[in-house]
C-alpha cells in the first residue's frame, strides 16, 4: 500500500499516516484452506449478501467450537457445519461456532446481509462516480471479516474463488483469473480464482462502469505470457493508457531483480478506485486512486511501489504485522532500485534523500501506532539501502532472490530474513539488526571534523567522529570519506565506526582541501561539521 496527501501548489508529496490501529488476536483454532465467497451487491442500497463456504482444517479436534472474525452488525440468515445446522454467536467481532465432530477437515457456510461498516483506509465502500456506481474494498490490516467472515491474520493463507453478481451494466473484477460470467434477470456474476495462497487483507472486489484495455508479459523463460489488464473510469481512458504503458517494464525489470513474477500463470492488473490517498496492492490486481491517473506519468514511484508487493507482501507475506516493514519498506526501496535501472545511481541517490531521515519515532519492527508512517516506508527503504552498502551488490541482490525463493507463496518474519542475510552473506548480523530494526530508533546523528600536519611522506590527516543521537548509543557502520586535495582529485576511504567517538588516521601526499561524509548517500545519518 501506498499513501499520500498531495499538495497541489507546490507538486509535493508527503506520507499520509493513520494511528489508532487496533488489532484483535484471532485465537483460531482452524486452519483456512479455500475461501469459496459468493457476493450479491445492491450499491443503491448499500447492501452487501454474502454466501461464504470456508474449508478449513480443525487444529484442535477436542475443541467444541470453533471460531472466526466476523464483523457483528452484518446479520446471519444461516450458518452449517458439513451441511447441518450449527449453533452459534456472534459477539466483539468473533463468530463462535458449534462444532462437535472429530473430522479433520469442515466446511462452513455463512449466508448474511447488510451494510459493512466504514473501518481502516475505507473498508468496505459503497461509493459514487459521475452518478455511477463504484463497488471496492481497503481490507489491510485486519478488517476483511468487517465485509466475509474469515481466520482474518496475514498467516493463514488459502486458495480462494470469489463470485460477485451487480447490474449487468458494472464489470466486476477480482483476484486470479476469470473463470466465467452469466446473466440472470438483468444481472451480471463474474466468477474469480486464484490459485495462489492469498492472505484475507489482499482478497478485494471492484465493481464499476469500467472500460478495459490490456497489455503483456513475457515470462523471462518465455514460456508464459502474462496478461496484463486495466479497468479505469470511462473518462480516464486516454490517461490511463498513458500512464501504465511501462508496466511490462517494471515487471520486466521486477522479474529479472527478484525472482519470476510470482502469479505468473494468472495475471497483473490495475483497477481504479475512488479512494484518493494511494493505492492498494491487491493480489493480481492493484487498485490505484482516480487521482493518480494524469496522464503525465506523475505517479509512476505509486505503481512500481504495488506492483513490487507483488513479491514483497503478496508472495512473501509477513508473519505477522509486526513485520510490516518487510511489505512496505521492501516496496519503498524497490521504488528507488527501479529508478536506479533507468536513471543511474544519481537517480538511486535522489529517490533515497527524498525519503524523510527524520520522523522514525518507533523501532522498524513492531511499529506500534506508526504502522504506516515513515519509519515502516521510509526507515525501512533505507535499512536496505544500507545492508546492500554492508554486503556489496552481487550478496544483497542474492540475499533478496533467496529470500523471496525461500518464503514465495508463504510467510516469513524479520528474523526469517536476517537468516537469509546471515546465510547468504557468511556475516553476523545481530548488531546491524538490533541497531537498525529491532531496538534502534531514528537514525544516526553524527558531528565530525579533521586536522592536518606535515610529515615526512606528505600529510597526517586525523579524523574525528562523536555520535550525538540520543534514541541509540552507538551504531556500528562503514563510513566513506571523500577527500579532495588540490587540483580537483579526491579519492574515498572507508572507515568502520564503532564506538560513540572514533579516530581515524591516515597519510596523504597531497593535502586535502575538503573532507566529506557519506558522498554517495549510503547512510541513514545526519552529519555536523565540527566548528
Amino acid at each position: 500500500m501506498k499513501n499520500w496527501v498531495k499538495i497541489i501548489s507546490v507538486s509535493v508529496i508527503v506520507i499520509f499516516s493513520l494511528e489508532g490501529w487496533l488489532f484483535l488476536p484471532s485465537p483460531s483454532k482452524i486452519d483456512v484452506l479455500h475461501y469459496d465467497l459468493k457476493f450479491d451487491l445492491y450499491p443503491d442500497n448499500s447492501l452487501l449478501k454474502g454466501d461464504v463456504l470456508i474449508t478449513c482444517l480443525v487444529l484442535d479436534k477436542s475443541t467444541s467450537e470453533i471460531d472466526l472474525d466476523f464483523y457483528d452488525n452484518l446479520k446471519i440468515t444461516d450458518l452449517r457445519v458439513d451441511g447441518k445446522k450449527s449453533e452459534y454467536s456472534n459477539s466483539n467481532n468473533i463468530l463462535l461456532i458449534k462444532h462437535q465432530g472429530n473430522e479433520d477437515t469442515i466446511k462452513v457456510e455463512i449466508i448474511y446481509e447488510g451494510t459493512p461498516k466504514h473501518v481502516g483506509f475505507s473498508g468496505f465502500v459503497f461509493g459514487e462516480f459521475n452518478k455511477k456506481n463504484v463497488v471496492y474494498n481497503l481490507s489491510e490490516t485486519d478488517y476483511a471479516s468487517s465485509w466475509f467472515p474469515c481466520n482474518d491474520v496475514p498467516s493463514d493463507k488459502a486458495l480462494l474463488d470469489i463470485s460477485i453478481t451487480n447490474d449487468s451494466s458494472m464489470v466486476s473484477v477480482s483476484n486470479g483469473i476469470l473463470v466465467g460470467t452469466s446473466i440472470n434477470n438483468g444481472r451480471k456474476t463474474y466468477h474469480w480464482r486464484t490459485g495462489y495462497p492469498i492472505a484475507t487483507y489482499l482478497i478485494c472486489i471492484y465493481s464499476a462502469d469500467y472500460v478495459t484495455f490490456s497489455d503483456q508479459y513475457i515470462s523471462q523463460d518465455r514460456n508464459d505470457t502474462l496478461p496484463i489488464q486495466y479497468y479505469v473510469f470511462p473518462n480516464q481512458l486516454k490517461n490511463a493508457k498513458i500512464d501504465f504503458e511501462d508496466h511490462p517494464k517494471y515487471i520486466d525489470f521486477f522479474s529479472k531483480t527478484f525472482g519470476e513474477y510470482p502469479c505468473i500463470k494468472e495475471k497483473y492488473g490495475v483497477a481504479e478506485f475512488l479512494w484518493q490517498l494511494g493505492a492498494m496492492e491487491h493480489q493480481t490486481i492493484t487498485g490505484i486512486g482516480s487521482n493518480f491517473v494524469t496522464g503525465r506519468k506523475n505517479f509512476s514511484e505509486v505503481y512500481t511501489h504495488e506492483l513490487a508487493h507483488h513479491w514483497w507482501g503478496d508472495a512473501v507475506s509477513p508473519a505477522s504485522w509486526k513485520d510490516i516493514w518487510l511489505n512496505e519498506g521492501f516496496a519503498t526501496y524497490s521504488e528507488a532500485l527501479y529508478a536506479e535501472h533507468i536513471g543511474g545511481a544519481k537517480a538511486l541517490q535522489s529517490v533515497m534523500l527524498s525519503k524523510d531521515k527524520h520522523q522514525f519515532k518507533e523501532t522498524l519492527y513492531d511499529p506500534k501506532d506508526d504502522l504506516f508512517g515513515p519509519t515502516v516506508y521510509d526507515k525501512g527503504g533505507w535499512v536496505l539501502h544500507m545492508l546492500r552498502r554492508e554486503t556489496g551488490d552481487s550478496l544483497f541482490f542474492q540475499i533478496l532472490r533467496t529470500y523471496f525463493s525461500a518464503y514465495k507463496y508463504k510467510n516469513a518474519s524479520t528474523d526469517d530474513f536476517k537468516k537469509i542475510c546471515e546465510q547468504v552473506s557468511g556475516k553476523d548480523f545481530d548488531k546491524f539488526f538490533d541497531q537498525w530494526v529491532y531496538n534502534g530508533k531514528g537514525i544516526i546523528e553524527m558531528e565530525y571534523g579533521w586536522s592536518v600536519q606535515t610529515a615526512p611522506n606528505g600529510y597526517d590527516i586525523k579524523i574525528t567522529t562523536r555520535q550525538t543521537q540520543d534514541e541509540y548509543n552507538t551504531y556500528n557502520f562503514p563510513l566513506d570519506f571523500k577527500i579532495s586535495t588540490a587540483g580537483d582529485t579526491s579519492i574515498v576511504k572507508t572507515f568502520i565506526v564503532n564506538k560513540r567517538q572514533n579516530d581515524f588516521e591516515i597519510t596523504l601526499k597531497d593535502k586535502p582541501d575538503n573532507i566529506e561524509p557519506d558522498p554517495s548517500n549510503w547512510l541513514l545519518a545526519v552529519f555536523k561539521k565540527i566548528k
